[in-house]
């Protein structure tokens, strides 16, 4: 008459048709006011109202323990306790709850009234989990709900290997289980659970991504390469999934193709080719070890690079193997074949160390870069040169005398003269010029005595005037 709603109503006669143990009662009061979900696959536990209705069916298959204070029990009291007691050892016996009315009960609301999350986390509760996964595969419910509803109650209760077990029993080949296995590994790594993720990765057999999360345990956090030195294992785990995924590609390819849809696929030459990356890194990660514990080491980078970052960070590899040895020598072995590996631009890596040599006084050692430069065997006709060219921005920094050395050692006339003028040796650039061919020479003094003028060096201006 007045027009409320009378769904409060109902469910309260509901709950009370429950509690007094009518099921059959209480399931046609609640009908009346309980409805479906919209969307089954909605990630919450359904309306309040059924919730309701589970909290209480399931709160009285939980045993009640008489205490010493409970002599006044009455007889109804005794009779519920006894009943559920038993209950709970026919679920402890069972390991499930199925004979049970009340589970029943439960999964009768659930599916008329519940979504497919609340299904799976009432399973889950009650050591159903192949239940909760057959039901998931079932429904084709969406990753969100494996991840919600299965796989965080399971790594937190420390059950992953039960699940892992029960997902290879349902599915061998784990191809149906694909789609959530991924969305697990991404959820992990949004998480920074890394040991879980490199866990789940040697379980679903995907190799390639086992080997990533492996090159992250290598790099991460590390300050220096006497750290990287400890944790040479990993490089060797990189290896062994790199060579299993290989072994695994050619068995397949000679028979009918393995169907991989979910794992990580690579060619066999990339794969080759990162195998042949860790065998360096690990040369390269001894080599810097017993450099910086013999106190070789002398750059200080706030960060460490790899042979795993991109070609810039490939490069400051190469500078500082051939910067932290003993003498530029002994490191150039290792810098050059990273060179050529990853194909990196040479003469930018060589003026880069030759420009920190000039930073830390060490001019001999930069005729002996040039020297292994030239022995290299790869090096074009101008690289030398191009070297100290590239270090004389930083000449006034560098005495006179092994800037002569320096500039000496260079090939060509013309670079010298290039040089001599950078460094406002006019009377020495002067000197090589004149040795040109008499057309060139003409240009090249014309362009000494237009410096002389500008920096006010009479007297070399007066010799060119003179010689023109």
């Amino acid at each position: 008459k007045s027009g409320l709603d009378p769904g409060g109503a109902w469910h309260a006669w509901g709950m009370a048709c429950l509690k007094a143990g009518n099921l059959t009662s209480a399931r046609e009061k609640f009908n009346r006011c309980l409805k479906p979900p919209m969307d089954l696959n909605q990630l919450n536990h359904g309306s309040r109202l059924v919730q309701d209705v589970i909290q209480y069916l399931e709160s009285t298959v939980k045993p009640v323990l008489i205490t010493d204070d409970d002599y006044f029990a009455t007889l109804r009291e005794l009779e519920a306790t006894l009943r559920t007691r038993s209950l709970s050892l026919e679920m402890m016996c069972e390991g499930k709850l199925q004979h049970n009315s009340y589970y029943q009960e439960c999964l009768f609301y659930l599916h008329s009234y519940g979504t497919n999350l609340a299904i799976i986390s009432f399973y889950m509760r009650h050591d159903c989990m192949r239940e909760a996964l057959l039901h998931l595969l079932n429904k084709e419910s969406p990753s969100e709900v494996f991840i919600e509803g299965i796989f965080i109650p399971s790594y937190e209760s420390g059950k992953l290997h039960m699940l892992e077990n029960l997902l290879e029993t349902i599915d061998p080949g784990l191809e149906s289980w694909g789609v959530y296995l991924i969305a697990a590994c991404k959820y992990l790594q949004r998480k920074n659970y890394y040991h879980i993720l490199y866990e789940l990765q040697q379980f679903m057999k995907d190799h390639v991504r086992a080997a990533m999360t492996c090159i992250r345990f290598f790099t991460h956090g590390a300050k220096s390469y006497t750290e990287l030195g400890g944790k040479q294992t990993w490089l060797l785990k990189i290896k062994d999934h790199l060579k299993v995924y290989l072994q695994e590609v050619s068995r397949s390819s000679g028979r009918k193709k393995m169907a991989f849809t979910f794992r990580k696929k690579m060619s066999a030459t990339d794969v080759s080719r990162h195998i042949n990356t860790v065998d360096l890194q690990m040369e390269v990660t001894k080599f810097l070890h017993q450099c910086e514990s013999s106190g070789a080491s002398q750059m200080t980078d706030s960060s460490l690079p790899t042979l795993f970052g991109n070609n810039n960070m490939k490069m400051d590899v190469a500078c500082k193997v051939i910067l932290e040895g003993k003498n530029i020598e002994e490191g150039f072995g290792i810098a050059f074949r990273v060179l050529q590996d990853f194909q990196l631009e040479a003469t930018e890596v060589y003026s880069k160390v030759a420009k920190q040599l000039v930073k830390q006084q060490k001019y001999s050692e930069i005729q002996q870069l040039l020297k292994c430069v030239n022995e290299s065997g790869v090096a074009a006709k101008n690289d030398g040169d191009n070297i100290i060219l590239n270090c004389l921005n930083e000449f006034k920094n560098i005495p006179a005398e092994d800037l002569d050395n320096l500039i000496q050692d260079m090939d060509s006339d013309e670079n010298k003269i290039q040089a001599y003028m950078m460094c406002n040796k006019l009377r020495s650039a002067y000197l090589v010029s004149v040795r040109q061919e008499k057309a060139r020479a003409v240009q090249l003094v014309q362009r000494v005595r237009q410096l002389a003028e500008s920096a006010g060096d009479d007297v070399v201006k007066a010799i060119c005037a003179q010689w023109l």
